[in-house]
């Protein structure tokens, strides 16, 4: 490995340093020449003096933009300095030289349309508030995933290809498997399903799932980042919203305490929610919409966009950014329950973070032959699911879970405009490629 240490590592009068990393900016002022160098962990100022040591005054006059370098010297205090501390050069090399002209401009905040910026990705994500984004993204998938491992989940992983669909045909990538036809995982629904059954309990996973949907939108993509769970002998979906509301408040929590230079960055104020999340039913949401915005769905079982952006002004008026809305009617058959004397249409929820879905869940079907008797009256091939429906034949206990978007959640978090500005290298119906 070269010998380095990251800027965010360089105190100020301490011993001879060594650094590496990009040349984000180079300003030269006759007898001074001032090079901000920048790595994974932020910026630090080099000062070259002419009179101090001509060779590697020299030497620095042909540095480009982006070029990597590696520097040895004495890091000093400076008020003006990033991080308040420069390093004055006792050794300077380049590493590489980087082509110029530069497609994409990393130092400075020039405004540039989305597809420019993810054609030259490989750039885009070299920029400190991109680059931030993604270490939010590690920050909340590893808080996530810690609640869950001190909580006695299982980290579980099921697979990517599968003969069938849990969410719909129309919406499968099919692909050919050996001699037959798959289709790409939409969800690990079933499999979590199945781990009921068999008696772990409490899983989770982290994972990825693709949607074939033919859309243009802001907060869609074709293959999505999901953090799914699943957990059983429950009394209801009320046990489930518990672990998702106890699981999100620490991820967020975390962040705001373990990533404040990236929230800096991107100039976010986030709040953590330590009042219990509302929860409202399907028609008291409707309810809020119709009596305060004027506003009705075109589809009456389901929130559009524009209801879920209202609902979500609504309760952040109230000092909540996330709240559940629970009963949604005509829901799959897994969802579809005959509770007696319960009027809410289904055992499914939605968690609505900063005026977006982040999250489906519930309680699911553990009686099987109630669960048989909807699939044919909603006209599901059961032969399709023929694996499915005899792993939950041998006895399973009460159970629910729910799949949160791990996009959407890193978008709404870092405030972003397009859920494809929080993926490394989105996908959508137009784009395959970087």
């Amino acid at each position: 490995m070269i010998e380095r240490i990251h800027t965010s590592d360089v105190e100020p009068d301490a011993d001879e340093v060594a650094i590496a990393g990009h040349v984000h900016e180079i300003r030269d002022l006759g007898g001074l020449v001032f090079l901000i160098v920048r790595d994974r962990e932020g910026l630090i100022q080099i000062v070259f003096k002419e009179e101090r040591e001509p060779e590697l005054f020299e030497a620095v006059q042909d540095v480009g933009a982006e070029d990597v370098v590696r520097v040895v010297g004495e890091p000093l205090e400076s008020d003006q300095a990033p991080g308040g501390v420069e390093i004055a050069p006792t050794e300077y090399e380049v590493i590489d030289e980087a082509d110029s002209p530069l497609p994409l401009e990393i130092s400075k905040d020039i405004e540039v349309d989305l597809s420019t910026r993810l054609d030259n990705r490989a750039l885009d994500l070299r920029k400190p508030e991109t680059l931030a984004v993604f270490t939010l993204r590690s920050e909340l998938i590893t808080a996530m995933e810690e609640w869950f491992e001190d909580e006695g989940y299982v980290d579980i992983k099921t697979p990517l290809i599968s003969k069938g669909g849990a969410e719909g045909g129309a919406e499968l990538f099919p692909i050919l498997y050996y001699n037959q036809d798959a289709f790409l995982s939409q969800s690990p629904q079933l499999y979590k399903q199945m781990l009921m059954a068999s008696g772990y309990e409490a899983v989770y996973e982290t994972g990825t799932a693709f949607r074939a949907e033919d859309f243009a939108t802001s907060r869609h993509v074709s293959e999505i980042a999901m953090f799914d769970v699943e957990l059983a002998y429950i009394d209801d979906e009320d046990d489930v919203m518990d672990v998702q509301e106890e699981s999100l408040r620490y991820a967020l929590s975390e962040v705001a305490e373990n990533a404040e230079r990236e929230l800096d960055l991107l100039d976010v104020d986030l709040d953590v929610p330590e009042e219990d999340f509302p929860r409202i039913t399907f028609d008291e949401a409707l309810d809020i919409l119709e009596t305060e915005y004027g506003h009705f769905p075109d589809d009456p079982t389901d929130l559009d966009t524009k209801g879920e952006k209202l609902l979500g002004e609504h309760f952040e008026e109230q000092g909540h950014p996330a709240f559940f809305v629970v009963g949604y009617p005509d829901e799959k058959f897994y969802y579809m329950q005959d509770v007696p004397d319960d009027e809410i249409a289904s055992r499914k929820f939605d968690l609505i973070y900063k005026g977006q879905e982040l999250s489906s869940g519930g309680q699911r079907e553990h009686d099987v032959e109630r669960m048989v008797e909807v699939m044919e009256e909603e006209g599901v091939e059961t032969a399709n699911f023929e694996f499915y429906i005899e792993a939950l034949s041998y006895g399973t206990p009460p159970h629910g879970g729910y799949g949160l978007g791990i996009d959407r959640l890193v978008q709404k978090v870092a405030d972003l405009d397009n859920i494809k500005e929080a993926i490394m290298f989105p996908r959508d119906p137009n784009r395959l490629e970087p």
